[in-house]
């Protein structure tokens, strides 16, 4: 049965795989980072995870899958938390690399939708995304701002986005604070205006914003006020929120960007990965809550929380590409 009577897609969710990914094989990721982290950041995140998880009422994580048949058991129990929840697809914004997200896709392709995580700025990076796409059905690029070497607007990336549009293909990218403690909060690609060449440039790209800015929501507010290809996602716990020096929280951030850019451009997500957590079904009720609070329309409730991603990621078609 659908969530109190809206259908629901999550459009945000990592896959819990312990085989590394290519792009974190190298220097310039936050997983390579935090394997080299200092004892007293360690400490640090461990205490503020264990004080987040705590606040949520959330379970202690189980290790990432490692085994085929991990894999199969994580992927089951996750279309048991749609079913139980409501909710009608997932999209996986990452989950092993491009080929191991394939096959996780396979394994519940009614259910499941994934997202190519390449290192744009390596050679090749162009052939490994439309093989991504156009062999292995993913529907969009994610990235992150604050590990990117490169400006957005470097000439090596151009044939990234060109792809991108003619296909009309989105990118996710991450912008601002990045990890938990200790993580990333310096870095020349942390603002959404660092991507703003781009976007403008590639209209045909859609450009979606997670996590309302992550700590940028100005920067964000400008860049959707500037260019139309912009969306905002509402994925994660948004702890960030309580780090800004003047009060926001999730039902003034919905309603700050429902007055100004419409339901539209609004794309709902929870940031659901480790397991026994699974799908953040507490997320789903925060937003919605908050939504039929503002007493926003039905019809731009389905927007929300389920048409403007199955617009994106052509779901309900023949083809994802």
């Amino acid at each position: 049965m659908p969530f109190q009577g809206l259908r629901i897609i999550d459009s945000h969710a990592h896959f819990p795989v312990s085989r590394p990914r290519p792009e974190e094989e190298g220097g310039g990721s936050p997983v390579a980072a935090r394997r080299e982290r200092h004892p007293l950041l360690a400490e640090y995140n461990r205490e503020r995870m264990a004080r987040m998880r705590a606040a949520w009422n959330f379970p202690d994580p189980d290790p990432p899958a490692a085994t085929d048949e991990e894999i199969r058991a994580y992927a089951d129990a996750y279309v048991a938390d749609l079913d139980r929840w409501g909710v009608e697809r997932i999209v996986f914004v990452t989950g092993g690399g491009d080929e191991e997200l394939a096959r996780i896709v396979a394994l519940h392709p009614d259910r499941f939708i994934g997202l190519s995580h390449v290192r744009i700025w390596e050679d090749g990076a162009l052939e490994r995304l439309r093989e991504g796409v156009e062999v292995h059905g993913l529907r969009g690029l994610k990235m992150f701002g604050p590990t990117l070497p490169v400006p957005f607007e470097d000439p090596k990336l151009r044939p990234i986005w060109q792809y991108l549009a003619d296909h009309r293909l989105p990118v996710l990218c991450h912008f601002g604070w990045l990890g938990h403690g200790g993580g990333v909060v310096h870095h020349p690609r942390m603002s959404p205006l660092t991507i703003e060449p781009v976007a403008r440039e590639f209209l045909d790209m859609p450009v979606i914003v997670p996590h309302f800015g992550c700590g940028y929501m100005e920067d964000l507010m400008a860049l959707c006020w500037s260019l139309p290809n912009v969306l905002v996602d509402t994925s994660g716990s948004n702890q960030w929120m309580d780090w800004m020096p003047y009060p926001m929280d999730v039902p003034t951030a919905l309603r700050r960007f429902y007055d100004r850019i419409g339901p539209e451009r609004i794309i709902f997500g929870t940031d659901s990965s480790w397991r026994p957590r699974g799908f953040v079904g507490q997320y789903l009720e925060l937003q919605t809550r908050a939504a039929r609070e503002m007493r926003i329309p039905e019809e731009d409730l389905a927007l929300i929380f389920a048409g403007n991603a199955a617009r994106i990621y052509r779901i309900g078609t023949e083809s994802g590409a």
